[in-house]
């Protein structure tokens, strides 16, 4: 009876040693883990935006300056990191300042822009240049005159994506659009702004 007892320990200290070294034998395949999830920037998008502007009436003391908003529309091409896209806007403006007995306002503007950036999944920084133009109203002794000036813009930018469908901007453009001769001054004036715009953008 004792050998038989002694004869069944040895066995079942012989099954677990093989069933741990076959453990430590076993060279399957890893347990499935689910691909890595990238943002996809690619597409149509729009969106609203607003800000404040700030700037100069050229060969003038008068300094525009008031809140800014609008609507935005782009197209996007993504390769891995690399960002092309092209960006069209339109602005209502109440920049304006006096300067007794003369005032200017810059009542609407719009752009045409490139951009060029770098995605970081879900973060976009990226830069910005094209076309600009808009009206530069003046007043003096009762008589207006606005002029429609056209010149250009560039600037920087950061956008984040927070859904599949939606993103969130912060943007700084500068703008010159030139200048135009005004009857009310007897000289040449344009203007040239400074602008940070806060938007928000839906992707198709």
């Amino acid at each position: 009876m004792k050998a038989m007892f002694v004869a069944a320990a040895v066995a079942t200290t012989t099954l677990g040693s093989g069933a741990a070294l076959a453990a430590d034998l076993y060279r399957g395949p890893a347990p499935y883990a689910p691909p890595a999830t990238y943002y996809n920037w690619g597409g149509f998008y729009l969106g609203l935006n607003a800000g404040y502007e700030w700037g100069k009436v050229t060969h003038s003391s008068i300094e525009p300056s008031g809140l800014l908003g609008g609507v935005q529309a782009g197209y996007n091409w993504q390769s891995g990191g690399l960002l092309l896209g092209g960006e069209t806007d339109l602005q209502a403006s109440g920049a304006d300042d006096t300067f007794a007995p003369y005032k200017f306002s810059n009542p609407w503007f719009g752009t045409l822009r490139g951009r060029v950036g770098y995605a970081l999944n879900n973060i976009l920084f990226y830069g910005t240049l094209g076309l600009a133009y808009g009206d530069l109203s003046g007043s003096f002794a009762g008589l207006d005159e606005t002029k429609t000036l056209v010149g250009w813009t560039g600037g920087l930018g950061l956008e984040v994506g927070f859904t599949p469908n939606w993103s969130a901007k912060v943007e700084y453009l500068y703008m010159d659009l030139g200048d135009r001769a005004f009857s009310i001054t007897g000289v040449n004036n344009g203007f040239q702004s400074n602008m940070l715009r806060f938007g928000v953008n839906y992707h198709f």
